[in-house]
């Protein structure tokens, strides 16, 4: 909440301005470089963790965990690199409110709401897969407006993406050991309705915040 609510640079999608300034200047294939920005990314965007935690909250098997984590790692590979290359711009405080909607969504999904308001329960796993399509658009669109250049873009998205999966691994396997103590407390049940409501809060304020920079820009 305290990230969501400091300035506009944090809410946006955003790649910090030390690294916007490199990608703007740099010219060819850097690899390392640019694994290091994808992993950089995933590990400090609190979006992609938050919908990450969502999406493990209630998951115990490690096979269960490694197919949403796919799902969503295929999805939001997809999304960034086919932007870029072909320059598919979204409006970066509407895909940022659609990211917003995600972490609600997980949220209430946990809560079990869809069950008990509408009688039914979403398909998890595709709604993984879709979310993942606009998490990728979120950090695509902000790629196109740091106008990366064209030579190596190719090699350069493909090691971004790189960095992107083994951040997403790194933040992955610290959310695990953290929820592995937690769920052998005896509160755990008791305060995962807390922390999903909490959650769903924080992403309804990620989407109020993108509503309105929409409405002003």
């Amino acid at each position: 909440m305290v990230l969501l609510s400091t300035s506009g640079d944090v809410l946006a999608h955003a790649v910090a301005e030390g690294d916007k300034g490199y990608i703007q200047e740099i010219y060819g294939v850097h690899l390392i470089s640019f694994m290091y920005l994808g992993a950089k990314h995933m590990v400090t965007g609190y979006d992609h963790l938050l919908f990450l935690l969502g999406v493990v909250f209630f998951l115990y098997r490690m096979q269960h965990i490694a197919i949403y984590v796919s799902l969503f790692a295929i999805g939001h590979s997809t999304t960034m690199l086919l932007g870029v290359y072909f320059d598919i711009g979204i409006n970066s405080y509407l895909i940022d409110a659609i990211i917003g909607l995600s972490v609600v969504y997980k949220a209430l999904d946990n809560l079990g709401a869809y069950q008990r308001w509408f009688g039914f329960q979403p398909n998890t796993k595709v709604a993984t897969l879709v979310f993942g399509f606009f998490h990728g658009f979120g950090l695509s669109t902000k790629i196109i407006e740091y106008e990366i250049a064209s030579n190596g873009l190719l090699p350069n998205l493909l090691a971004f993406n790189v960095g992107v999966e083994i951040g997403q691994l790194l933040a992955l396997s610290a959310i695990l050991i953290v929820m592995g103590f937690w769920r052998r407390t005896d509160g755990f049940l008791r305060h995962a309705y807390t922390a999903n409501v909490a959650m769903m809060s924080a992403g309804f304020l990620l989407v109020g915040y993108q509503l309105t920079g929409l409405m002003v820009s």
